[in-house]
């Protein structure tokens, strides 16, 4: 009587069974999937990431021939150490998340700029309060979450300002106010409006609403 065990096939050892796994559509479909993913992910962060370069954000005339040239006679721009904070710097977040929200709200500029809104000094001049306006609102939405980009506000050395610095930034901590609460204009020429800070000034303008 024969014995059916003695006659059966050898289990084939674990590469075998890879390689016949990778022979399959299913696994075809899924390494061109993941493969597929990959690259789309690198072409969409290197996109990202060219547009975060100041050669693109003065890449149009309106940006270089106005808040560009303002910005080049600033502290931001040219100092002393040699640290310099570019337009992507000051103007979008480095976190991922908030970084992909700032690109969908500056869909809204591109779509300016085909318009031609601002692609004169004079119109640029007319808008120059609401743009700014527009640029506050939103950094006070975020507690100035760009000026954090290059400053901490626990790292601060208190000692190493001066006494009216030190007296203010501890007092509007304390109070919670933000950067841009003070700081407008420190990069490009503030419009004609009222910030309110400094003495009370007669007949203030009136910002945007």
């Amino acid at each position: 009587m024969n014995n059916n065990n003695d006659t059966s096939k050898p289990k084939p050892g674990l590469i075998a069974r890879t390689w016949a796994m990778m022979k399959t559509r299913q696994f075809m479909v899924l390494a061109a999937t993941f493969v597929a993913g990959i690259l789309f992910w690198g072409g969409f962060n290197t996109a990202m990431e060219f547009t975060n370069r100041e050669e693109f954000c003065i890449s149009c005339h309106e940006m270089q021939e106005n808040v560009y040239v303002e910005y080049r006679n600033t502290i931001h721009y040219q100092n002393r150490t040699g640290v310099r904070a570019t337009c992507p710097d000051c103007h979008v977040p480095k976190e991922w998340g908030p970084k992909m929200i700032r690109k969908l709200q500056a869909s809204n500029e591109v779509l300016h700029k085909i318009l031609g809104s601002i692609d004169t000094p004079e119109k640029f001049n007319a808008k120059r309060a609401q743009l700014a306006q527009n640029e506050w609102n939103r950094m006070k939405r975020t507690d100035s979450h760009e000026c954090r980009n290059c400053h901490n506000f626990t790292s601060m050395d208190y000692a190493e300002q001066n006494k009216r610095s030190a007296r203010t930034h501890q007092t509007a901590f304390s109070e919670g106010k933000t950067c841009i609460d003070c700081h407008k204009g420190i990069a490009h020429t503030l419009p004609a409006v009222e910030q309110n800070i400094g003495s009370p000034k007669e007949n203030p303008a009136v910002p945007p609403k």
